[in-house]
């Protein structure tokens, strides 16, 4: 392990901690105008957006109308939106794709090549997904890679996993900001200081948190943890959308069965071939992902099953193989061919509507302090994200947040508030990392178990119990030996798991992705009333304090 004395200084002016469709825009956003450091905690392409399938949600169809667009995504909120911030996202959707057109972006058109191919989701009342078949993520992520590779301002660093923020307060000042990050070289074991007077969190969700989910090996909610720590409150962490068609299959991990199956008259059976959503709510398979997941998991539970059946081998076999060629192809290695059979499907964690509480140019409550993306709750998704708006929101709130960046001053990073390098020097390499992995697994199996699709007061207290104790033995290991991938992810694993059980305590009502058994019904009164979580600074962040809804 190198000495503290020659650990890597860096200093750009602006720091963006990910490197998906939120972090990758913000950078190409900022280029010309600012030197940038984009980090990635694994190859650079390696995140959530990569592995997208459905597309973009927009109004570009004659037929459309922003006003629906709006309504729909209110609807799949269930009350809980922000009606500025949909309002400001679906107004921008559009010139948003006209940039990505315009980056070169290859979306589907239509044989004749007259205009863009659409199609539509759950929740959404008219076809508005803007795609490129079906693996929309990796068309978006190589077209901003490849921009921001040949940018001379944008800086890529790969294998750099975010320890932690650096703040004027952690250093001892009265007046906060942010200052940098600390970051681990996972190859070479180097802790770095990346310095910036506006750090961004780009980090993504928390899908990992459970045992079953459609999202990467990233997805360990680092970002919401960082914030957390540093100071800044996070909201509504009790909306954890599970996705209702993840493949059932054990050689296919977190194989996600696009919503656009659905949308294009894929029907959900028992394993006797009995159509079931249409019990559940009139739009049937199209009906918002929170309900879909619900009536697919009451179905399992009330039949024993362990997974139910996606349809759509009643379309013709050229429709399913051009508009889903990615799907099929996987499928059909796995000995599946859904052109003339079922798929078995299973509901997994997904999305998470929570997270750092922004404003609508991306701020936090530390000066200096970006998030943008699934790491932050900006008010858009509500008790429940409608399909394909997540891509949407990154695009957005990129282009919000580095014209907030490029406009407001900043202040340079003063001689006394200069950052001290990681100090390693009262810490020992681990000889008990069998801890950390049994840990890690503890926490994704009863956050499965008692925080999931259906939960229970009693459920959740178990659940609270449970990680007040693992995050006392994670902190211990924490301050005793040199950190490592699995433990730093572990340790943010923990607080997202904390803010999730904590949030859903607090809510005795069931709305939106939050459905308590105990409490059945939505009730009218917290129709507009976010679950807002402070952060206690003299005890690591923890016991959180539920602060006004008005963030």
């Amino acid at each position: 392990m190198t000495n503290v004395s020659t650990n890597p200084d860096h200093t750009f002016d602006v720091v963006i901690i990910g490197s998906g469709a939120a972090g990758l825009s913000l950078a190409l956003q900022l280029a010309g105008q600012a030197r940038i450091a984009v980090l990635s905690k694994g190859r650079l392409f390696e995140g959530s957006t990569y592995w997208a399938q459905g597309g973009i949600a927009a109004v570009i169809d004659p037929s459309d109308d922003l006003e629906a667009h709006v309504r729909d995504t209110l609807d799949a909120g269930a009350g809980l939106n922000h009606e500025e911030t949909v309002r400001m996202v679906v107004e921008h959707a559009p010139a948003c794709i006209d940039w990505l057109l315009e980056l070169g972006v290859p979306f589907d058109r239509f044989e004749n090549g007259a205009g863009l191919h659409l199609t539509r989701e759950g929740g959404h009342t008219h076809r508005r997904v803007i795609h490129a078949e079906d693996a929309t993520g990796r068309a978006l992520e190589e077209t901003l890679l490849r921009h921001a590779k040949a940018h001379p301002d944008i800086h890529l660093f790969e294998n750099r996993l975010a320890i932690d923020l650096i703040t004027a307060r952690k250093l001892g000042h009265s007046d906060d900001r942010a200052l940098g990050a600390y970051v681990l070289d996972r190859l070479s074991g180097q802790v770095e200081t990346f310095r910036a007077p506006a750090v961004v969190l780009a980090t993504g969700g928390a899908g990992k948190v459970y045992l079953y989910t459609s999202n990467p090996d990233s997805a360990s909610g680092d970002g919401i943890a960082m914030g957390w720590r540093a100071g800044c409150r996070v909201a509504n962490m009790e909306f954890m959308q599970f996705h209702p068609t993840c493949l059932y299959d054990p050689r296919a991990k977190s194989f996600l069965i696009s919503e656009a199956v659905r949308g294009e008259g894929g029907r959900l059976l028992l394993p006797d071939g009995t159509r079931f959503m249409p019990s559940f709510d009139p739009r049937g398979e199209l009906a918002p992902r929170d309900i879909v997941a619900r009536a697919i998991d009451h179905e399992m539970k009330r039949l024993g099953l362990d997974c139910v059946y996606l349809d759509i081998s009643h379309r013709p076999p050229e429709f399913i193989t051009r508009h889903f060629p990615n799907i099929y192809r996987r499928c059909l290695e796995l000995g599946y061919d859904m052109t003339r059979e079922p798929l078995p499907v299973v509901p997994a964690a997904h999305y998470t509507c929570g997270g750092v509480c922004t404003d609508l140019t991306g701020r936090t409550d530390i000066p200096g302090l970006y998030a943008i993306g699934e790491v932050a709750c900006t008010g858009l998704h509500g008790a429940n994200r409608l399909a394909s708006n997540s891509l949407l929101e990154c695009l957005v709130f990129a282009r919000a947040a580095a014209e907030d960046i490029l406009h407001r001053p900043s202040p340079a990073l003063a001689a006394d508030l200069k950052t001290p390098a990681w100090d390693e020097s009262r810490v020992t390499d681990s000889d008990e990392e069998v801890v950390v992995t049994h840990n890690w697994d503890e926490i994704r199996r009863f956050m499965w178990d008692y925080v999931g699709i259906v939960r229970t007061d009693k459920r959740l207290q178990r659940a609270h119990h449970r990680i007040d104790l693992l995050l006392g033995e994670i902190d211990e290991y924490y301050s005793r030996f040199r950190v490592s991938p699995n433990l730093i992810e572990l340790r943010n694993l923990a607080v997202v798991a904390k803010l999730i059980i904590t949030s859903a305590l607090a809510r005795h009502e069931s709305r939106g992705l939050h459905y308590n058994l105990d409490y059945p019904k939505a009730d009218p009164r917290l129709a507009k009333t976010d679950t807002v979580l402070a952060p206690d600074l003299d005890h690591a962040g923890f016991p959180p304090r539920v602060v006004s809804p008005d963030h």
